[in-house]
């Protein structure tokens, strides 16, 4: 795929001499292919201990710098993390390309108890300084929203100021937009989710993750070409989910890209909750699909280390 002349145009929020900034920072997390790896982690705050500790997942996840040595040992755009854990590891992995995340809230209020609502934990002028003082690689940062919640209002405002100051200093900006809440009675239904992604594009977001879509009767992967449509130019990652069989993974991710159009995928617990070498083999496994366009079989055989992956090397324009 790579960059051409018209995706690598910063929008117009960016100021003229944050251009070529913004520019090098969508590049280098996608690794010039226009698309992104984003590994997602998280949730450390998102679902507590549930995701890292438990059956069927490695001991090495129950340990927060399991994932900052995944980061740093595979070929990924970019790691999503919260700022008190990039503060503690950070010093440590300084290759990596990190995403704050800016907002997050715990499981343990249901939607039954009181509608969702994640304000921003840090402000931009924070980030700020922390990436100067730090020298971390910090080129984007990620808000969440719950479309439908009686508070989405003061989610909506948040990210608008979020996207506009980030472009302002040359950032990219990426939106989690999840439909959720009483009004909402079917998170994953594929017209939803195109609002959601339609939304992510209003707003100004460079990306904008949400749920593949599912329906009784519906082939996903042609449904969720609605959400990458309305979209338009914000790109869609499409959020991995729960831990499934990698084989199967795989296939879903190819289709998503290749079939439906996304932009890219945000990953978590299908790599995180793997032990170290696994972990790093499924993320170039992604890498291979969604950077270098590869296919399953190729994917699969870089997975198993039958094969070995190299990403591939685009010019900066």
């Amino acid at each position: 795929m790579g960059f051409s002349s018209t995706t690598i145009r910063a929008p117009l929020d960016v100021p003229e001499e944050m251009r070529t900034q913004y520019v090098k920072n969508l590049f280098n997390i996608t690794r010039g292919s226009g698309r992104l790896m984003l590994f997602a982690g998280d949730q450390k705050i998102e679902h507590l201990n549930d995701d890292f500790f438990g059956a069927g997942i490695s001991p090495d996840d129950n340990d927060p710098e399991h994932l900052f040595r995944i980061a740093s040992g595979a070929e990924i755009g970019c790691f999503a993390t919260q700022m008190g854990l990039l503060a503690r590891y950070g010093e440590d992995y300084p290759r990596v390309n990190y995403l704050v995340k800016l907002n997050s809230k715990t499981n343990l209020v249901k939607t039954e108890q009181a509608e969702p609502l994640s304000s921003a934990l840090y402000t931009l002028a924070q980030v700020d300084e922390f990436r100067q003082h730090s020298a971390l690689s910090i080129p984007a940062v990620g808000y969440t929203i719950y479309a439908g919640s009686e508070h989405e209002a003061h989610m909506l405002r948040e990210a608008a100021q979020i996207i506009y100051g980030a472009h302002k200093r040359g950032m990219i900006a990426i939106v989690w937009i999840y439909p959720r809440g009483a009004a909402v009675k079917d998170e994953h239904d594929p017209h939803l989710i195109a609002g959601a992604a339609g939304l992510g594009g209003a707003l100004g977001a460079d990306f904008v993750k949400v749920n593949y879509p599912k329906q009784e009767g519906v082939d996903s992967k042609e449904a969720f070409k609605e959400a990458v449509q309305a979209a338009g130019r914000c790109k869609v990652l499409c959020a991995g989910g729960s831990s499934v069989d990698v084989k199967l993974f795989l296939e879903r991710l190819w289709e998503q890209v290749f079939v439906s159009g996304a932009g890219g995928n945000a990953t978590g617990r299908n790599i995180h909750q793997k032990r170290l070498k696994e972990a790093i083999q499924m993320c170039n496994a992604i890498s291979a699909i969604v950077v270098n366009g590869a296919g399953v079989q190729e994917a699969l055989d870089i997975y198993t280390g039958r094969k070995e992956f190299k990403v591939k090397d685009y010019t900066m324009p």
